[in-house]
């Protein structure tokens, strides 16, 4: 479902040049620039996503790449986005992901991944927005501190509220594709 935003979109040609090149590759993935345009408004903020958020802190992170774009992708799919999981898919691939493992996030216990993935998966289903009464319990914190250490998982949890605060953002102001089975199509 294509985007239908009431926000106002900055043209291409009045975008700066980082958000041209970025409407540009949205346009030949997705043929669809809404994000882009309407981000033309607070071009700072988008700097500032792309630029402070993704390469210094996504892509900074000391965690394992493929673990992060195996989590960005299950939150992805849980949150239905078309636009996310197009992006993220390729980003996955490109990181080393392999297909199998993209093909098996729909029931990753079962699937092809390392332990610590599993539990870094079990995660991203308590941080959903799909799943709004998600709490870290007890036994998930014990099964993820065999891998990861509490700052670790304040680092994956905090990225991970990143990603939800954003999708919920896209979802609400209509700015991104939806896939048929988004629990948040209107």
């Amino acid at each position: 479902m294509k985007p239908n935003t009431f926000l106002s979109r900055v043209p291409r040609d009045q975008l700066n040049a980082s958000m041209q090149v970025a409407f540009d590759r949205s346009m030949t993935m997705h043929e669809d620039a809404t994000f882009v345009e309407v981000m033309g408004h607070a071009p700072d903020l988008y700097e500032w996503y792309q630029n402070d958020f993704y390469m210094k802190v996504f892509y900074g992170s000391s965690l394992p790449k493929t673990l992060l774009e195996i989590v960005r992708l299950r939150l992805a799919n849980l949150h239905g986005c078309a636009f996310c999981n197009r992006n993220n898919t390729a980003a996955a691939l490109q990181a080393g992901v392999l297909q199998e493992q993209i093909n098996a996030l729909s029931n990753y216990e079962s699937g092809p991944f390392l332990a610590s993935e599993k539990a870094a998966l079990a995660l991203a289903d308590v941080m959903a927005l799909t799943n709004p009464k998600g709490q870290l319990s007890a036994s998930l914190h014990a099964r993820l501190n065999l891998y990861f250490t509490d700052g670790e998982l304040v680092e994956l949890g905090l990225l991970m509220a990143v990603l939800c605060g954003m999708a919920k953002m896209i979802f609400a102001f209509d700015l991104v594709e939806k896939e048929e089975t988004c629990p948040f199509l209107v």
